[in-house]
This record gives structure tokens, sequence and C-alpha cells, in this order.
């Protein structure tokens, strides 16, 4: 008895291989600046203030401990998950600590909202 079963090509499976290959990796301009967990670090970071914002004699505590919490997690997620050399990688975590560091939730949280949008949609596919 013979098999009615067709086998399936290599060619077809080298053009999935390769247009897996193709959508799963994008060029470096189109990926964000700043991973996306680094930006959801800083909005959970700085909605804290919400708490110490009234507390102006524990600024003294609260506002650099608020910028080591952002600094040493985003440098490490930007060197190690998004592949950032340390110059770039001390860069993000040195702006996203700052944003976090003021003493109001508004700001990182803003900031925060608008990186985790724009990885979000190129993460989609969305673009211009």
């Amino acid at each position: 008895m013979t098999s009615s079963t067709p086998t399936p090509s290599k060619s077809s499976d080298v053009e999935r291989v390769t247009v897996y290959q193709e959508t799963s990796q994008q060029a470096p301009g189109d990926q964000p600046l700043i991973h996306p967990l680094s930006a959801a670090l800083l909005i959970a970071i700085d909605s804290l203030w919400t708490m110490a914002d009234w507390a102006a004699f524990a600024w003294l505590f609260t506002i650099p401990l608020s910028f080591l919490a952002v600094f040493i997690p985003t440098y490490l997620i930007q060197r190690h998950m998004k592949k950032d050399p340390a110059g770039k990688s001390a860069a993000v975590a040195a702006f996203l600590a700052t944003l976090a560091a003021i003493p109001t939730p508004i700001t990182g949280t803003l900031v925060g909202t608008f990186v985790l949008a724009v990885a979000g949609l190129r993460s989609l596919g969305l673009k211009k």
C-alpha cells in the first residue's frame, strides 16, 4: 500500500524558516530605545511618590532611594535583556532614575507611559 499523504518538500521548510526569521528580528532602528520593562519599573517606582509627596522632610532619603531603585534594575535590564553597551545602558538608567527621583509622581509616570505605548505599538508592528 502506498500512502496518499503528500510529503513536504525541503524548499517549503526553508521558506518557512526564512519568513519566521525575517518577521522575528527587528532592525536596530526599529527597536525602542528603552526596554518596556524599564519603563514599567519607572512607573511603579514613580507612583510611590504619591505617598512621600507630602513628607518633604523624608525627601533626604526618598530621592536617593528612588534614584537607585530605578537606576540599578534599569541598567541591568538594558545591559542584559536589551543587550545595550554599558555606556548606553548607564545613560538610559540615569535618565529614567532622574525622572523617578523628581519628587512628584507625574513626570516619570507620563514618560514611562509614553515609552510603554511606543514600545507596545512597535511590538505590534504598527509604524508610521
